[in-house]
């Protein structure tokens, strides 16, 4: 018996016996306080009727929603996003190939979607042009010619990490649009890449405010003085908060964050559900004159709409005023969330959808002989190159999307975004996590994602007959409604 592999044998069965039997005993005393802690607290009724085996109820609620996402929802029955249309985002910013095979998996039948009244004779390759940049501000000193279609919506430096927003700056450079601040401020990762800014002015004034938190007209100078500010967005509302003000959870706010957005560390940092200084429609146009002649450069604002009435006072306003008093953009926001975080019933039932919000605000410009004045940017959902088109044929000049670039940069979906524990890096502000985001990587992937999309609603606007996407109108395009029959987005919201 002194064999020593037959001891050593007998001494490692020994001991794992000894450590199951170890872990055994100690699995039943944690169960059995759990059980007692569960039996008599009070909080949480099945818990208390059913202890211990209650706390698996909360687990798998919990893990319910991975659990849908990967291994039981098809792939059109997700929200916010299903699968097909993340899956598209991601292979286009892989850069790998996006075609598919054997038929459509979309279901053509429900409401709300889309088809593309292709002509008898689509337009040859050759004849086709690049779609041109078009011009935003034209009463301002510095206007701004914008060159692609497809741009950056607003995200925060601070809402985002350090290292999302210096992807997204430099995949913006690479792929030549903009890239809107949010509402956080400006910081030197938006700057180091080079890429053309959109500075949201938010209601708390962020990187733009004084000692007493109001608007900063040397503040407004200074940031203007950077060639990378092209375009100044007053921020009224969006999809997520329509009538809500912002919050960002004190452990996001870091000293760098704090120092961009002129805030105290480690404090929870509220945004106002509106501009204090902007109550009725000429607060609007004189905030708007007043940051386009501190600054020189274009001035709009981005609003969910909801009551409509007041339009026409707006643009009443405008032509009693003048035409260089009007915005010179509007970005049109759609009501079902985005981003940030919010209360559900904000979120699910407050404001208007794009698909119809778009097009009245588009007519009620032309009513006004507005239409070539004010550029109408729009935003909410539009992450593929179907609900893109569908926005340009609707009448928007420019197309936003900020969930269609985190897609590209490697979001899943976790729906952690306003938890700190982002599992990519993405929105988050923990190192560790934050590590798995490399810049220099994402960057390319979100040049892709720009770069695949343009093109493929070019070749959407090809097969309707012309030669490039701002050319597409509701004419080529129908939506399905009750019934499954589609009506032509002309005959559904007519032109004035």
């Amino acid at each position: 018996m002194n064999d020593p592999i037959t001891n050593f044998a007998i001494n490692f069965i020994a001991f794992v016996g000894i450590a199951f039997l170890s872990i055994f005993v100690i699995l039943a005393v944690a169960a059995f306080v759990l059980y007692q802690i569960d039996k008599h607290q009070t909080k949480q009724t099945i818990r208390r009727n059913y202890p211990l085996i209650g706390r698996f109820r909360y687990l798998f609620e919990h893990i319910g929603e991975f659990f849908r996402q990967y291994f039981f929802a098809m792939d059109r029955e997700e929200m916010p996003f299903n699968r097909a249309q993340r899956s598209w985002v991601y292979r286009a910013a892989k850069n790998v190939d996006s075609t598919i095979a054997f038929g459509s998996t979309r279901d053509l039948r429900i409401p709300g979607t889309y088809y593309f009244l292709n002509c008898a004779f689509p337009m040859l390759q050759e004849d086709a042009v690049q779609t041109e940049s078009l011009r935003i501000g034209p009463y301002c000193d510095k206007p701004y010619d914008a060159p692609s279609f497809f741009n950056i919506s607003g995200m925060s430096y601070g809402a985002m990490s350090k290292p999302a927003v210096q992807a997204l700056a430099q995949g913006a450079k690479k792929a030549g649009c903009w890239m809107n601040t949010g509402e956080g401020g400006l910081s030197s990762f938006h700057l180091d890449s080079g890429c053309d800014i959109v500075y949201q002015v938010g209601t708390a004034k962020y990187g733009l405010r004084d000692s007493n938190g109001k608007l900063s007209e040397e503040k407004l100078k200074e940031k203007a003085e950077l060639p990378q500010v092209k375009m100044f967005e007053i921020k009224l509302s969006q999809g997520a908060k329509p009538g809500k003000g912002g919050i960002l959870p004190a452990e996001k706010v870091t000293a760098e964050i704090a120092a961009v957005r002129g805030i105290p560390v480690g404090e929870d940092s509220l945004s106002p559900n509106r501009h204090p200084d902007v109550a009725s429609v000429s607060d609007l146009l004189d905030m708007i004159e007043r940051i386009r002649s501190v600054t020189g450069k274009p001035c709009g604002f981005k609003m969910v709409l909801g009551n409509t009435e007041w339009l026409d006072e707006f643009c009443e306003a405008i032509l009693e005023r003048g035409l260089e008093s009007a915005p010179d953009f509007i970005t049109l926001d759609s009501a079902d969330g985005g981003t940030g975080a919010a209360p559900m019933p904000l979120m699910d039932s407050v404001g208007l959808p794009l698909r119809e919000s778009l097009p009245i605000l588009v007519n009620k410009l032309m009513a006004h002989d507005l239409r070539d004045r004010v550029r109408v940017i729009a935003s909410g959902k539009l992450i593929n190159p179907t609900d893109v088109a569908a926005a340009l044929c609707m009448g928007a000049d420019f197309v936003v999307t900020g969930r269609g670039f985190m897609f590209a940069l490697g979001c899943i979906q976790a729906l952690q975004c306003n938890k700190n524990t982002c599992p990519t890096g993405i929105t988050t502000h923990d190192p560790d996590l934050q590590r798995g985001l490399v810049p220099e990587v994402k960057a390319d992937r979100v040049a892709n994602y720009h770069n695949h999309l343009v093109h493929e609603v070019e070749i959407i606007a090809h097969s309707c007959g012309v030669t490039e996407p701002r050319k597409l109108k509701r004419k080529h395009c129908a939506i399905v409604v009750e019934g499954s029959r589609s009506i032509p987005l002309n005959i559904l919201y007519p032109e004035y």
